[in-house]
């Protein structure tokens, strides 16, 4: 389940505006909330390779990995090339290629030259290779059509959209807005979206309390989440 972008303005809006701290427009929220869902996207990355090297726990609620790969795995997806513009535009992250239920075993452009030379190693369709630069690839040898190869990858999570309607010059949310797009987290990252996007609201409104208070929250849970 995704995580409702109403739910985390109101509750912005409710830290943002004590003691009339400030009011964050629907504007504002939007950057502040597509660079906080990006910031804990690309995190989990990090994570990842950090406790890939640490045993996981034996309650599997509580195991760092396990969570880890549940909030990771919305992102999953599985399609094939294109002839013209291989990888998808929403690809963040690569996985494994696939021809035939076989993988593609990724090398780089500096050995094809000698792979070829040899006929112990010059790929075939049973044994096929590819090299990629920048968002292209090759595969060998060439007489696999790139429409024939499936790949998995990690998409980039939608920019957030808070859709609203002007009532008494005053912002009303509008759930029917087509442009409405929800956070793509793991509902569990609700909490913490919310903080840093007080942390990034008290930087815009120089307010260095909302601010502190907003990364003094983030850090904590973070840690909490961590230990």
């Amino acid at each position: 389940m995704a995580v409702n972008i109403d739910t985390v303005y109101q509750k912005v809006l409710a830290f943002a505006n004590k003691e009339q701290r400030g009011y964050v427009t629907p504007q504002e929220f939007s950057l502040f909330a597509e660079q906080a869902q990006l910031e804990i996207f690309e995190q989990y990355f990090y994570d990842i390779n950090q406790f890939a090297r640490v045993h996981g726990n034996s309650d599997e609620y509580a195991d760092i990995k396990s969570n880890l790969q549940e909030k990771t795995s919305i992102f999953e997806r599985t399609t094939t090339l294109g002839a013209l513009n291989p990888f998808h535009s929403a690809v963040y992250r690569v996985g494994c290629l696939y021809y035939d239920n076989v993988e593609v075993e990724e090398v780089q452009h500096k050995d094809i030259l000698y792979m070829n030379n040899s006929y112990l190693t010059k790929p075939t369709e049973s044994r096929p290779v590819f090299t990629r630069k920048d968002n292209s690839i090759s595969i060998y040898p060439s007489s696999i059509p790139l429409t024939s190869i499936s790949y998995t990858y990690v998409k980039k999570p939608a920019k957030p959209s808070w859709t609203y309607v002007v009532i008494n010059e005053k912002a009303m949310y509008d759930p029917s807005n087509a442009s409405l797009q929800h956070f793509e987290l793991h509902q569990s990252e609700e909490t913490e979206l919310v903080y840093k996007i007080l942390k990034f609201a008290g930087l815009s409104m120089k307010r260095e309390d909302l601010a502190q208070g907003g990364q003094g929250l983030e850090s904590l849970l973070i840690q909490q989440e961590k230990q």
